[in-house]
């Protein structure tokens, strides 16, 4: 590894995304040593000697609001010869640096992407089943197209539209540059037979997007992508049948200028030139995704003619290459909210056939974006008689409460921690990861389980089942679980606070400052991990919690209910939290248990219906002007509605569900002897 530049003993401040990992260091340490000091997951195999590569990482500078941090151009050391070399020989990304060699100087916020992660980000955003309607935009149409005649001047485009025209009754079509430099070759190539992919949309648009000579027998195949502000995914989707072939996911790129929408958009306030950043790298990543599919479904990108891709309105705006600042501030006004049909080379996604189509569902509100309108196409909560709440939770969650009557709608901005992000312990789901944790109610011992591993810590071959992993931290759905057990097992009272040894009984609650962290497992003394939850951690997951249910609260009152018939959990929120550990935490209204569902990734199965019919793109274009936007942002009660669900679950509302299965220990650690909250079936009503 690099010898580190001589500097004055001071320190700085390294933050590294999308971990959300953050520490001081002296400076002049390594990048790679850095990491490594902070647990953080960046490989390297050769020593830090520069000849690997793997420990790449990209520096993010500017001022970053989020993280209260401005980074200097000089953050890191220059590049020195070891790197210059590298990029000589074998080729450095723009912007990137190897980790070994690049020494920090100053506050700096470094990404790891993925290629550089030991534990790659496990992407839960499958492809749900799901019988499709096949009414797709793009269809091959076999036509034998007149020969030309000295006689008649008529072009060769002119006569394949009047063939198809004949033949298949199609009207007028019209055909990008590059298409008709190939048509004639194409034409004489099959004797003047030959099939075309034609794309026509329910706006009634037909366009030629490929030729190619003879009979062409093998599918056109589209990307259904949710591009989501932490993950991306996508579905390559067989247009003939509607199969998902390959799904596959990454990291969204811009977590390293924010991990939450408002700090992208601060980034792009503070920082000229910052959306261009931004839409850089989203575009970027959307190829590689596109590149990844591609192998993993064993076919040709020029086979890939439409792409559908759903998003929230930031991501909106940065991908189309549109300013987002509005978005920023009241009244949160959009550049358009009507669906988008364009090339997808005008978003630089280039990975695709050259005259490939996109289509982008049309957006809600200010923070309700396209994401949200393929959760309602998906769900339907308006076909229903019975009233539905759909939640999709992510950075921001997109919420639905409706039925046959009327349909409303709300964003509420429940932050990272849902994720592993802001989590003491926390990480993205990787394998190593904590994803389930119980808590026995009598000895106050955990047990859990990680990804990549079915056993549980106390099943036999658990350590060798794990060893080559390791127990790394806790992700998303293990945190909300350690919360709601530790509020099961007496360890956590009902305002959120952890008890301390004497209170809870447990050598495990520990002592930090002024508060009480509980620990699940320690492999310090080998120079592992220590996972706890502190006092911060169950904070940050009040918070998120209280937005969430804040937001459903807006959405009853406006309604005029006290409760829902039924929960919809979407996205990889509802695929991996028990409905159990939702409702202890009071992230979800009380309701009988078996009438929460998961629907999976919702968002997803929305973009791969409108990729495979022109019919379900109508229908959602014209739900979204029937669904009611409440603006959480300006609503009168929403403060009233956050400060009351910072309890657990709850400060008033009763949950009479949840008291027939759990009983929740009427405990509190409040040195006042203040009541930190009842039990479950002992909650005052709504007035």
């Amino acid at each position: 590894m690099t010898e580190a530049p001589k500097v004055d003993a001071k320190d700085a401040l390294v933050i590294f995304t999308p971990s959300g990992k953050r520490g001081r260091v002296s400076l002049g340490t390594p990048v790679l040593t850095a990491a490594r000091q902070l647990g953080v997951d960046l490989d390297s195999v050769c020593g830090g000697r520069g000849i690997c590569s793997k420990c790449q990482i990209t520096p993010g500078y500017g001022e970053f609001a989020k993280h209260a941090v401005t980074v200097a151009p000089d953050a890191l050391s220059p590049i020195n010869t070891v790197e210059e070399r590298y990029d000589r020989v074998r080729g450095l990304k723009p912007g990137r640096r190897l980790g070994c060699q690049a020494c920090i100087m100053g506050d700096v916020v470094l990404d790891v992407p993925p290629e550089s992660q030991l534990h790659r980000q496990v992407i839960r955003k499958s492809a749900a089943e799901r019988v499709m309607k096949m009414d797709p935009a793009t269809r091959l149409y076999y036509v034998e197209v007149a020969e030309p005649d000295i006689h008649d001047p008529t072009g060769d485009f002119q006569r394949l539209s009047t063939a198809l025209k004949n033949q298949w009754g199609i009207g007028s079509i019209t055909a990008d540059l590059d298409v008709l430099r190939a048509l004639q070759k194409t034409l004489r190539k099959g004797q003047f037979k030959v099939t075309a992919a034609l794309h026509k949309d329910h706006t009634g648009t037909t366009r030629l997007l490929d030729l190619w000579p003879g009979f062409r027998d093998a599918p056109l195949y589209g990307l259904a992508i949710d591009l989501g502000s932490t993950t991306i995914a996508g579905h390559l989707v067989d247009l003939t049948d509607g199969r998902v072939l390959a799904s596959s996911g990454l990291m969204n790129p811009q977590i390293r200028f924010g991990e939450d929408l408002m700090s992208r958009v601060s980034y792009v306030m503070m920082n000229p030139g910052g959306d261009l950043e931004m839409t850089a790298a989203v575009r970027d990543a959307l190829n590689t995704l596109a590149e990844v599919l591609t192998i993993e479904g064993g076919i040709t990108a020029h086979d890939i003619v439409e792409a559908v891709i759903v998003c929230n309105p930031v991501m909106h705006h940065l991908l189309l290459g549109i300013d987002p600042v509005e978005l920023g501030q009241a009244p949160f006004a959009l550049a358009t909210s009507d669906s988008i049909h364009l090339a997808c080379s005008e978003v630089g996604m280039t990975a695709l056939n050259p005259s490939a189509r996109g289509y982008i569902l049309p957006l809600i509100a200010g923070h309700v974006g396209a994401d949200a309108a393929a959760v309602a196409l998906s769900e339907a909560p308006e076909a229903r008689d019975d009233l539905s709440l759909v939640v999709d939770v992510g950075t921001n969650a997109e919420i639905f409460l409706g039925n046959s009557t009327r349909v409303l709608a709300c964003s509420s901005p429940t932050g990272p921690a849902f994720e592993g992000a802001q989590i003491s312990s926390g990480q993205r789901a990787a394998p190593g990861a904590i994803e389930r944790l119980e808590i026995d109610p009598i000895t106050k011992e955990p047990r859990f389980r990680v990804i990549g591993c079915d056993l549980w810590s106390d099943d036999p071959g658990f350590a060798a089942a794990t060893a080559q992993t390791g127990i790394t931290g806790i992700c998303g759905s293990g945190i909300i679980e350690a919360v709601a057990e530790m509020r099961m097992a007496g360890l956590l009272d009902g305002s959120g606070l952890i008890g301390g040894p004497d209170q809870t009984g447990t050598p495990r609650s520990e002592p930090t400052g002024r508060t009480f962290a509980y620990l699940i497992h320690d492999e310090s003394k080998s120079g592992g991990p220590r996972i706890t939850v502190t006092q911060g951690d169950v904070r940050a997951i009040q918070l998120a919690k209280s937005a969430l249910y804040a937001g459903t609260r807006l959405l009853m009152d406006e309604m005029g209910v006290d409760t829902v018939d039924r929960v919809v959990l979407a996205g990889a929120f509802g695929a991996h939290i028990s409905p159990k550990h939702a409702m202890v935490l009071g992230m979800i209204p009380d309701v009988a248990l078996e009438k929460v569902t998961s629907a999976g990734n919702a968002a997803g199965t929305g973009a791969r219906m409108a990729l495979c019919s022109v019919s379900a793109r109508a229908a959602i274009e014209a739900q979204v002007r029937r669904i009611t936007k409440v603006e959480t942002a300006i609503a009168p009660r929403f403060q009233e509605h956050f400060v009351a669900a910072n309890a657990i679950p709850h400060a008033t509302d009763p949950f009479p569900e949840l008291a027939r299965i759990v009983t929740l220990p009427d405990v509190s650690f409040n040195t006042n002897g203040a009541s930190g909250g009842d039990s479950g079936g002992r909650r005052r009503r709504r007035g």
